[in-house]
């Protein structure tokens, strides 16, 4: 799913952090901002003031303020109408002082969002574009729970019911960090990785264990009990074994494969679910064996080469 962002949301969200104050055009607040290239092909986010290859947000500072300073009044006055009329700009930011009221009539007028801040032009535009990767990249919501397990990002998931709560219980327990109960959003921000976090992160540190009811993390095991956000790693996805899965468990190795979001392949191991089975250590010892495949050790393909080499060495 790709968000978007209302005029007014991303002002409301970073007036603070950049000292954004609105001007005029406050009309023209539910004009969105959508992911790069999602809408205008080839359009930047943010960057400063250009009347050929146009940005969603249009800063103007020192150097841009100096060049509509020194136009004719008919050439400033179609500049200016140029800038406010123009349907792909959801935001004009204006670094300074002083604010002219022929941009402010002009902001009111096409009805498009302006604003003013004491910052420096770079400074405004480095970190709204910082913030506008986050917020406007891919997302999507799964079930299950997300466990930094060994400084490792696991994602837990499997059927309703199979225990996915009981055993982040567990492995909280044996000093492990919980990142997100239920419902894990994973955004991709990078184009290598996944982050994944809490859909609600008002309800992060609470987890919902069947017979005990809420458990509140953080007051039960401590404030590092609990992580906001994390890289996702790898997949454990939780299945029950049956008599027919059994016979068809490989011994040697473990069952591994991939599942792809947002465009991501991410390695996933499945652990069958059994009475009698500890399914925190596998999953400390699943964690432990991706980390070796992560430096490029396969424990079964060296078990049998030595174990061939044992045969071929019997047979002499």
């Amino acid at each position: 799913m790709n968000p978007t962002l209302t005029t007014s949301e991303l002002v409301d969200r970073q007036q603070q952090a950049l000292q954004l104050q609105w001007i005029a055009g406050k009309a023209g607040g539910d004009r969105s901002l959508e992911p790069p290239n999602a809408k205008y092909p080839g359009m930047a986010l943010v960057g400063h003031l250009n009347f050929v290859h146009r940005n969603r947000v249009q800063v103007i500072g020192k150097t841009e303020q100096e060049y509509l300073g020194g136009l004719e009044q008919t050439q400033r006055k179609q500049a200016v109408d140029d800038l406010f009329q123009c349907p792909s700009t959801s935001l004009v930011i204006l670094c300074g002082e002083q604010v002219d009221s022929d941009l402010a009539e002009a902001a009111d007028q096409h009805r498009l969002p302006f604003c003013r801040s004491d910052l420096p032009s770079p400074i405004i535009i480095d970190a709204l574009q910082a913030f506008l990767t986050r917020a406007l990249a891919p997302r999507e919501t799964v079930h299950g729970v997300f466990i930094e397990v060994m400084g490792i990002g696991v994602l837990i998931t499997g059927e309703a019911g199979i225990g996915k709560s009981e055993l982040a219980l567990e492995l909280l327990s044996r000093g492990h960090r919980m990142i997100a109960d239920d419902a894990v959003e994973l955004i991709r921000s990078d184009p290598e990785y996944l982050v994944g976090q809490s859909l609600r992160h008002e309800l992060l540190e609470y987890l919902e264990v069947r017979g005990l009811g809420i458990i509140d993390v953080r007051t039960m095991f401590g404030e590092t009990a609990v992580r906001h956000k994390k890289n996702i790693h790898f997949i454990i996805r939780l299945e029950r074994l049956t008599e027919e899965r059994l016979k068809k468990v490989d011994r040697l190795q473990a069952e591994t494969g991939s599942r792809v979001i947002l465009g991501l392949s991410i390695p996933e191991v499945v652990l069958y679910v059994a009475p009698g089975r500890n399914l925190a250590v596998l999953v400390e010892a699943a964690t432990r064996s991706h980390i070796l495949r992560m430096w490029g050790m396969n424990p079964m393909e060296e078990f049998l080469e030595k174990h061939s080499a044992l045969i071929k060495k019997e047979q002499e």
